[in-house]
């Protein structure tokens, strides 16, 4: 049976190209750190990486800082603006990835939720009248946590606009981008994010490696302590092959980028036929990751759907969390007022880099015939 890869979001293939460059780097000798010829050209494969990367998402000079991935990007960005800002409160948008609200829960900061409006995107309004009334002075220091792009329905979110409502406050804004870079166009300089997240593996890159991207001369408190990696800023041996393979994969998400078009006719086309079907579409009234699919089919659960299109031959994602052998409804779908049947019945489809249209026209084929099987069982 042929096979047909569409959890793009969960984590991308990794690029060819990319796998070269981590064995490359694997058959160097010497430390990132050493001063010796073999240290030297280490050096010089992480700060051509480093290089790329920065100019992927155009990040300040000095701005890149390697880490293991998306999740201690977003432990290192909101921990290590608590003490020298005297964070006091974190806002979390409440359809953020777990991993934001998780780490800002370990901050010991107290924690507000940004509500998000029907349509998937965060509410500005709410933001805007909450800060309003915050008091940095009485309240202390305080952190907005806004993702560029949201991980189920793909809906890209205000940044900018946030940035700008959040600075007038006298606040940071952190933003996760795990799911944007490389995907779609990134600018860290203009989105007025102080901090930014990113990892490899969501566009062609290895597993294990990400960054946190920070602004010019913007205070972090060092979360990993021991040694003068990354300007002292995170400690610990450079993960050399990694770094490469994350240079390589931001050096060609040009080519994904050139790609979008064509992605998002996939993605529509795949959209028209699960509504044509009875699906509802998640965010579909906004801008959105170009193959991103967030739809919810009543009567057939999510992890349903999911192993039925295993069998035929489709990977997909279950828009919610198992735990315990127990199906949770989505929290970002529950934050968009879905209902809980609305919520449990909710799978992610997501196309990238090496997606076609035969894995666009498989799902076309497959789903809405599995689905009108579930209704006439129920009629």
């Amino acid at each position: 049976m042929t096979r047909h890869y569409l959890d793009h979001n969960a984590t991308a293939p990794v690029r060819p190209e990319v796998i070269e460059a981590v064995a490359a780097a694997m058959a160097h000798d010497g430390n990132s750190l050493s001063v010796h010829e073999e240290g030297r050209k280490v050096r010089k494969i992480l700060e051509d990486a480093r290089e790329s990367v920065r100019a992927l998402v155009n990040a300040p000079v000095n701005g890149v800082i390697f880490t293991s991935g998306g999740t201690e990007s977003i432990h290192y960005a909101l921990h290590g603006l608590v003490k020298p800002h005297t964070i006091e409160t974190i806002f979390v948008s409440s359809i953020e990835h777990a991993a934001v609200k998780a780490n800002a829960e370990t901050t010991g900061a107290n924690l507000e939720f940004i509500p998000a409006t029907p349509c998937g995107l965060v509410d500005l309004d709410w933001l805007t009248d909450r800060l309003a009334k915050f008091d940095t002075e009485r309240d202390g220091g305080f952190v907005v946590c806004i993702m560029f792009a949201n991980n189920e329905t793909g809906v890209i979110q205000p940044v900018a606009e946030a940035a700008a409502i959040t600075h007038d406050a006298g606040g940071l804004l952190f933003c996760d981008a795990a799911q944007a870079a490389g995907k779609v166009p990134v600018n860290f300089v203009v989105s007025g994010a102080d901090v930014m997240s990113l990892t490899g593996h969501k566009f062609g890159g290895p597993l294990g490696v990400g960054a946190v991207i920070a602004g010019p001369n913007l205070p972090l408190d060092p979360v990993m302590r021991g040694g003068g990696h990354e300007e002292n800023r995170r400690a610990g041996t450079h993960n050399v092959p990694g770094v490469a393979g994350l240079g390589v994969a931001a050096k060609l998400a040009k080519e994904s980028l050139a790609r979008a078009s064509e992605i998002a006719v996939m993605r529509d086309a795949m959209q028209a036929a699960a509504e044509g079907a009875g699906a509802k579409i998640w965010g579909k009234e906004n801008e959105r990751l170009p193959g991103t699919l967030c739809l919810s089919a009543p009567g057939f659960s999510g992890a349903t759907q999911m192993m039925t299109m295993d069998l035929a031959g489709l990977a997909v994602s279950a828009g919610t969390a198992c735990s315990s052998g127990k199906t949770k409804p989505s929290h970002v779908l529950t934050a968009m007022g879905a209902s809980e049947e609305e919520a449990t019945s909710a799978i992610r489809i997501s196309l990238g880099w090496n997606s076609t249209q035969d894995d666009a026209d498989a799902f076309i084929r497959e789903w809405p015939r599995a689905y009108a099987r579930i209704k006439e069982r129920a009629a």
